[in-house]
């Protein structure tokens, strides 16, 4: 490589050299850290056969600070070049799409002239330079005898994943390269794809791996927590990745590594990432029910807050909004808050989104019932303008642009079976389920081996002779008790507390529904058993003197609740989030998990929707009657 560029030099110095005598028609690229032979062809327009044709020790390969001679852009006409149009979405920008492409903002204006004197606007359609056109010539002197591209076909077995990674391009590059290509590939399909390709084959080598994209921003140690794979195995596993990982690259992983993909990704503080202060607009939509107060009837509105329920939550939600905006000022954001009262009213919900501007709206938290926020999300769809369902995790229409909060009961029962499954080896697991509770026995009894089972009898009750024949006196035994009966639960809790000392018990469920609330399910029985469950939220302990606690305390008086927590964590992750990137998308593509007072968020994208809220804590009872988070 070095030869090759010292030859270029002294041609371009010197008059010797007809074919590079123009110096208009010739530019130099220092190759970085991820690049390859492809992307570079694609960032100038060019093509591969084009640079090998100027840097032929190219084809051997390109390492991090290696100088390329690259055909000036000039010395290709415009109907060669092939176009992307691009919708302009809700607050981008012409630095936002140029990173997308790959490409130079100089490229876009260049054909896209109006955009030299006027910004973008939302919903307008510009064109995109992505490549050059496989006919294509340039003004290099000698014949291109080498093609402009190769062609691939498509063998059984292989995957868009396999061939992007056999080539050493990412998926979308190869989309560009091939327009058609549709969701599935035919056997038999000839595809459009670089010259070289970095591996011998498209297929999976062993049942045993598995492809993974590269996400923006992902380096070797996102890697490392994420797959719980180290630099070394990864570039073991895909040579061509020792120079850098890219954007949308495709690596083959051990398959065991996605039982990693959510479990250890570390908790990230997003207080030490702000990066960008600008002023944060956050619509919140509570129910308030304002229409139902009197005006200056003190009594009347204390009755009111009284039998509404609806409303106290509101109040107290909002009481956390609050708190959550001081904190963000104290981190130097401006938070601008607009406040609506959706009157627990769909049509009040079509109501304030048709009557206010929320193009600006960096995001809407609420509102609160579940088909408003359906309806909230839908209107604001075509805006891209994010909404934050807060407190329901029922099953929802979820919009592209929702942001679920809560994990699902689904979710729930799925890490408890988890925690069950990997700690199972070694203990005496018995099953105490009714009759209602039939398609949780059996997904339990699939999930893990060598569960004993145990009904009520009539009337819902057991005795203790029922139970202590299923106990080991040798062994710890896992009480596994599903039952939403009130009945059956306090009497489960009463006889395990009754067992003999020689026995060790420790109770879970799947799901600790509302029976465990009611007064003759003893808590104090439930801590003696260690009751384990898995929940959306963990308590605080009012004997912390966090800043959060604190500060609420001495602005209200009192403690804050649940739902006074939850509008903290809430808010607090959204302005924090916007803090950190340039919209809560762009943050959500991090891949982290944030923590605050109770509650913790890492969100994913849902295949042709919205983000769910995956993050799950295994809790249960200690000795102070607190809930404590299960390690």
């Amino acid at each position: 490589m070095k030869l090759i560029m010292f030859i270029a030099l002294v041609c371009m110095l010197s008059t010797g050299c007809s074919t590079l005598a123009q110096p208009q028609q010739y530019k130099t690229h220092t190759v970085e850290k991820g690049e390859t032979v492809y992307s570079i062809a694609k960032k100038y327009n060019t093509t591969e056969a084009a640079i090998y044709k100027l840097n032929p020790d190219a084809k051997k390969g390109v390492g991090v600070n290696a100088v390329l001679i690259i055909p000036s852009v000039d010395t290709i006409n415009e109907a060669d070049i092939i176009f992307k149009l691009h919708r302009v979405k809700r607050r981008e920008t012409l630095f936002g799409i140029a990173q997308l492409y790959n490409v130079q903002i100089d490229e876009i204006k260049k054909y896209n002239k109006e955009l030299y004197s006027r910004e973008l606007k939302k919903g307008e359609r510009i064109r995109i330079p992505t490549g050059v056109k496989e006919n294509t010539t340039t003004v290099i002197s000698e014949t291109n005898t080498a093609n402009e591209g190769a062609k691939h076909t498509v063998l059984p077995k292989e995957t868009k994943f396999g061939i992007a990674r056999k080539y050493g391009i990412t998926m979308s590059e190869l989309a560009a390269m091939n327009p058609n290509l549709g969701e599935s590939l035919q056997i038999g399909a000839v595809l459009n794809v670089p010259n070289v390709s970095v591996l011998e084959t498209a297929t999976i080598e062993d049942e045993k791996y598995d492809f993974y994209e590269v996400k923006p921003k992902e380096g070797f140690y996102r890697l490392k927590v994420k797959l719980g794979l180290s630099e070394a195995e990864i570039v073991a596993l895909n040579p061509y990745a020792k120079d850098g990982l890219k954007d949308g690259m495709i690596l083959k992983i051990p398959k065991d590594s996605d039982e990693v993909l959510t479990e250890n990704v570390t908790v990230v503080n997003l207080e030490n990432y702000i990066n960008n202060k600008t002023k944060k607009r956050i619509a919140l939509m509570l129910p308030f029910r304002l229409n139902k107060s009197v005006k200056d009837s003190v009594n009347t509105n204390t009755e009111l807050l009284k039998a509404d329920a609806t409303m106290r939550i509101a109040l107290d939600f909002y009481s956390g909004v609050l708190m959550a905006a001081e904190f963000a000022k104290d981190h130097g954001i401006s938070v601008e808050l607009d406040v609506y009262d959706t009157e627990a009213s769909e049509t009040k919900v079509v109501s304030i989104i048709a009557k206010n501007d929320f193009d600006k709206v960096d995001a809407v938290i609420g509102p609160l019932l579940r088909k408003n926020v359906e309806k909230a999300a839908s209107e604001l769809r075509n805006t891209d303008t994010p909404v934050f369902s807060p407190l329901s995790n029922k099953e929802v229409k979820i919009s592209s642009n929702l942001f679920q909060t809560l994990p699902t009961d689904e979710m729930l029962q799925e890490a408890m079976l988890t925690y069950l499954k990997e700690h199972a080896q070694g203990k005496n697991m018995v099953l105490v389920s009714d009759s209602k509770k039939n398609a949780t026995k059996q997904t339990i009894l699939a999930a893990l081996d060598n569960v004993k089972t145990l009904s009520p009898r009539e009337k819902g009750f057991l005795y203790a002779t029922d139970i202590q024949g299923k106990l080991d006196d040798l062994r710890e035994n896992w009480i596994i008790l599903e039952s939403e009966d009130p009945v059956v639960l306090s009497n489960v809790v009463g006889l395990l507390n009754g067992m003999p000392e020689n026995y060790k018990i420790r109770l879970f469920t799947l799901d600790k529904n509302a029976a465990y609330d009611y007064n003759d399910v003893s808590n104090v029985h439930l801590a003696k058993l260690g009751f384990t469950f898995p929940s959306v939220n963990k308590s605080y302990n009012y004997k912390d003197k966090t800043p959060f606690l604190t500060s609420y305390k001495n602005k209200y008086g009192v403690l804050p609740n649940r739902y006074a927590v939850r509008g903290f964590d809430v808010t607090y992750d959204v302005l924090l989030r916007l803090a950190s990137a340039d919209d809560v998308y762009d943050a959500t593509k991090n891949d982290v998990v944030t923590e605050y007072i109770e509650n913790k968020f890492h969100y994913t994208k849902k295949l042709f929707s919205g983000y769910q809220n995956n993050a799950v804590y295994i809790v249960k009872y200690n000795e102070e009657l607190q809930f404590e988070e299960v390690k």
